[in-house]
């Protein structure tokens, strides 16, 4: 005897068709976050701290939107794209923070869920070394150490969170990207300092 399976295909068509929708408008809305957060980060360097924060707050904004599309869609919400553009938001906003040596915000602060702040916090470290660089050529050396700390403990704190990968999406590979920038602007600024030495004692010498 054949099943009837209207039923389960309706059931079927009934919740996909609708998780497929607020996708689709959540994708939207992340690409809109991901693209807002770049922006603030860029006006962040070039010293446009107004544009920085109007920008951030649109991103803000587009991420609560995100969140009310795919509340019904957690399957959909907590992974993949709404996760990335969660990073690039907190990465956006923990830049802004570092770079001003402002208190951090947490993730309830910003809206996000820990995982993608954590990815956010080990990408702003790539930011601090743009930042560091930034120092160096202008001769703020006292500054640049400062900088250097703050992302030697950003690492310290996620090389501390040993956990299964597939519970911080790969939060170890981030981690290793961001030791390895330390290492990098360490041996910059130390190369720096040696020179400035260098360059007084000469003065001192004259």
């Amino acid at each position: 005897m054949k099943p009837s399976l209207d039923p389960v295909e309706a059931a079927a068509r009934a919740e996909f068709d609708a998780k497929f929708a607020a996708r689709e408008k959540g994708l939207t809305v992340s690409r809109q976050m991901i693209r807002t957060s770049a922006n603030a980060i860029r006006a962040f360097h070039r010293g446009e701290l107004e544009r920085c924060e109007e920008l951030m707050d649109q991103a803000g904004v587009l991420l609560r939107e995100a969140v009310k599309l795919l509340e019904d869609h957690p399957d959909v919400l907590f992974t993949g794209f709404v996760a990335d553009a969660a990073k690039e938001y907190a990465e956006a906003r923990l830049t802004y923070a570092l770079g001003l040596e402002l208190a951090l915000p947490t993730p309830d602060d910003l809206g996000v869920w820990v995982g993608p702040y954590l990815h956010g916090l080990g990408e702003a470290v790539g930011e601090l070394r743009r930042r560091l660089l930034d120092l160096l050529r202008s001769g703020e050396l006292e500054r640049a150490e400062g900088t250097l700390g703050a992302m030697d403990a950003i690492v310290d704190l996620l090389a501390s969170l040993d956990y299964p990968d597939g519970m911080t999406r790969g939060l170890r590979r981030t981690t290793d990207v961001a030791r390895a920038l330390v290492e990098r602007s360490r041996s910059d600024l130390t190369t720096t300092i040696v020179q400035e030495r260098l360059r007084r004692d000469l003065l001192d010498r004259l």
